[in-house]
């Protein structure tokens, strides 16, 4: 005890005379300091008597912490490594404990998804690493904002990332823009990872996006590009899309649907084959109200974004995610990227919006109120091609004969709203015809825009024979003569224009 009360003595003797020396260094003339600093340069370097007090820092590194202490002086720890907040999202649970190991963090199997994530950034700051992160910005009411991950849906997390008001101002940031840049952790009494600089905005120099004109200002014209559905496979179901009702790039599509009428697999098949045909497109599938074994198969069936809210969600989450998903299409559409959004359904988001709305008093038939349908309205018109470049195409479903007046005034409102409608109907599902499209009731305005005009007169031979029988032996003579033919080209040939 006497030794180590000695020796501590000595290292507190050593600390304060040092202390003076840099007192009255500060008193000396300004050129004797620069041979005083020489002296203090060759001095850096530990006594051997400070060999157990430099052993005990070395340690003190190793275990995370940023302290660092030499007769005094402060010096810089190295590098840690580099980690990427989005990477970590993506990876598997089982990926994340392997990392987990390797900043020692114990028993990572009991903790949530996020919090692992969020003591593995807290480990590496410790380690003096960088840490690099990117989202999608979510701008609140108070004027700060968060980036918020796709991988997560978009819903708030622990290790979501603030974004300061000042940050927006600076870079004219809205809501949807994708940003990214370095990031620190939270201080004392902070809760989450901050923002420090913005690097990226849309994956380009900030510079670049500045001049880039807002959504609002865009011109909006009828689709005049065509989305081909008809793949390799031949699926009869896109190929008879693509005979009766034909896409194109803005289009605002609803399929109207009763329940168990196929509508939720025609949304899969029709999102294959956009990432088959168009995949510079940018495809997201949109589940509101939906069951979680519906997502998984979406998930696992679909190479596009899926993003979802179940029906164990609140209608205030149904509402955030697919303002989130709209926002992010229009800051897209500004950069003249190609957005398809599959929307499944409509009809469950204007339910939402309906609990949510305040109310006014005037309440429609149904149960709905009047103003809640301005909202989902809105969302839906926000589909269009844009005459400077790019386009926001939304397909939605629209659920009818529920057994529910609200589904039914729902639809009637948003009937005549879109440009193209597809018709299901029960009593082709009931004699499992498939797919049960009623071509009849079904179409496409303006498609002069998007067929060739050799291919517009077949369809309109087409279309006039068709008319002339019940809509349940048109579809089966329809689907009769396609599958004589290998594709939607050899069976218009095929046609007698005389009939």
């Amino acid at each position: 005890m006497k030794m180590r009360s000695s020796k501590k003595n000595h290292l507190e003797g050593v600390a304060m005379k040092s202390q003076e020396a840099s007192d009255s260094e500060n008193n000396l003339p300004s050129s004797m300091k620069s041979e005083n600093e020489g002296v203090k340069n060759s001095r850096e370097y530990p006594e051997p008597e400070q060999k157990e007090e430099n052993m005990e820092m070395r340690k003190s590194v190793q275990e995370g912490e940023l302290q660092s202490k030499n007769n005094g002086v402060d010096e810089p720890l190295a590098m840690g490594p580099v980690l990427d907040l989005s990477k970590l999202q993506q990876l598997s649970f089982s990926d994340l404990q392997v990392k987990a190991a390797e900043y020692q963090i114990e028993n990572p199997g009991l903790m949530r998804k996020h919090e692992v994530i969020f003591e593995i950034l807290r480990r590496n700051a410790q380690r003096n690493g960088a840490i690099y992160g990117g989202g999608v910005l979510e701008i609140l009411p108070e004027g700060y904002g968060f980036l918020r991950s796709e991988a997560y849906n978009y819903f708030p997390c622990q290790e979501d990332v603030y974004v300061s008001p000042a940050l927006i101002r600076k870079f004219g940031l809205k809501k949807g823009n994708l940003v990214s840049g370095p990031i620190r952790p939270p201080k004392e009494k902070e809760r989450y990872f901050s923002l420090l600089q913005v690097e990226k905005i849309e994956n380009e120099e900030p510079e670049k996006i500045r001049g880039r004109i807002i959504f609002d200002n865009l011109t909006p014209i009828f689709p005049n590009r065509r989305i081909f559905l008809e793949g390799k496979s031949g699926d009869l179901s896109m190929r008879v899309m693509d005979l009766v009702t034909p896409i194109g790039f803005g289009q605002r599509g609803l399929i109207v649907a009763p329940p168990r009428t196929g509508k939720t697999v025609l949304i899969q098949k029709i999102a294959n084959a956009i990432t088959e045909n168009h995949p510079d497109a940018h495809l997201i599938i949109l589940l509101v109200d939906e069951r979680p074994e519906e997502v998984t198969d979406m998930e696992r069936s679909v190479r596009g974004e899926v993003i979802s809210s179940t029906f164990d969600e609140t209608p205030e989450r149904h509402v955030q995610v697919a303002e989130m998903v709209i926002e992010r299409a229009k800051r897209m559409a500004e950069n003249k990227i190609d957005v398809v959004i599959l929307l499944d359904s409509l009809t469950r988001l204007a339910r939402a919006y309906n609990t949510l709305q305040p109310h006014s008093g005037k309440i429609l038939t149904g149960g709905v109120d009047a103003n809640a349908l301005q909202k989902p309205r809105r969302f839906f018109a926000t589909a269009r091609n844009l005459e400077e470049g790019g386009s926001v195409t939304i397909i939605a479903t629209a659920l009818i004969d529920t057994g529910s007046k609200m589904d039914d005034v729902i639809f009637e409102e948003f009937k005549g709203t879109g440009n193209m409608e597809l018709h299901l109907d029960r009593a082709l599902v009931d004699k499992r015809i498939y797919p049960a499209i009623n071509i009849p009731k079904s179409g496409t305005r303006r498609e002069e825009l998007l067929y060739h005009p050799d291919e517009l007169i077949r369809i309109h031979v087409l279309r006039r024979a068709l008319s002339s029988v019940p809509p349940i032996e048109a579809m089966e003579l329809l689907l009769e003569r396609l599958k004589k033919t290998k594709n939607n080209v050899e069976f218009l040939l095929s046609m007698n224009l005389k009939e």
